[in-house]
């Protein structure tokens, strides 16, 4: 049932992706609305989802990457739309589907492989680590995504060119609150997770630090993310600035959490 529910909902979020880019191209409300409405129902499913891995016997651990990948797609999109009730936002979805999409798919191919792993085995600590790292995660990638939008309508504002269509893409004052607010919550989240996963490495091996790959970079990560934070809030970091540098961060956190296992 698990595995079905988390098909549904990437099938939900592949819906919403298609809605959203139709609504871009045709320039309608209506399935800019429809599109938002179809990733809310997707966030509740994705709820249930997870909700339902406790039924399987044993459960699959939530280490495991991909699943953990879909965790930080489901608290996107649960933040996206929590934030959407605070700001005119709908232009994201073209942007926030199709990320959720490849992520919950992922996961619901893995819950295949890990079905048969325990999930107590690797306890509380490990758990507590990818539940705060992949909510910090999930935040900060918002914020990216955000800053990108930024960047392309600053750039096409400039340079004085017409839309071309008709679909609600956010202000750019909305973009900048949404890159704030989402350092906000995601950067304490990632700081905890690093913390939960120093705590985790002492009880593993009677130390704080290992030196392993992913340590080192995912430490380098947080110190970017901390110069990001200090230059937003300590520096009055102008808009264009702080977009720029959420893009960069996030580019730099995911090679540190995903990319380094694969290509390092």
């Amino acid at each position: 049932m698990a595995i079905l529910l988390h098909q549904a909902t990437a099938a939900l979020y592949l819906l919403a992706g298609i809605v959203a880019w139709l609504g871009l191209a045709l320039g309608a409300r209506r399935l800019e609305r429809g599109s938002v409405a179809i990733l809310t129902l997707g966030g509740a499913l994705h709820l249930v989802a997870f909700g339902a891995l406790h039924a399987l016997d044993p459960p699959p651990p939530l280490t495991d990457l991909p699943i953990a990948i879909s965790y930080m797609a489901c608290v996107g999109v649960l933040f996206f739309l929590l934030l959407s009730q605070w700001a005119r936002l709908a232009g994201l979805v073209v942007g926030v589907a199709p990320v959720a999409f490849v992520s919950t798919f992922a996961g619901a191919l893995r819950l295949h492989d890990v079905a048969g792993e325990t999930l107590g085995r690797a306890g509380t600590l490990p758990h507590a680590h990818v539940l705060l790292a992949s909510a910090g995660l999930a935040c900060l990638g918002l914020a990216g995504l955000a800053g990108l939008l930024f960047l392309a309508e600053h750039r096409r504002l400039k340079a004085k060119r017409p839309l071309g269509f008709r679909f609600d893409l956010p202000s750019l004052e909305a973009l900048d609150r949404v890159n704030l607010l989402s350092l906000v919550v995601g950067f304490p989240l990632l700081t905890l997770g690093v913390v939960t996963g120093a705590i985790w490495v002492d009880a593993v091996e009677g130390r704080f630090w290992s030196g392993s790959q992913h340590e080192i970079w995912s430490v380098l990560a947080w110190f970017i993310y901390a110069a990001v934070v200090a230059a937003r809030f300590g520096a009055a970091q102008g808009a264009r600035t702080a977009a720029a540098s959420a893009v960069v961060g996030f580019i730099f956190l995911t090679f540190a959490v995903i990319g380094v296992g694969v290509f390092v």
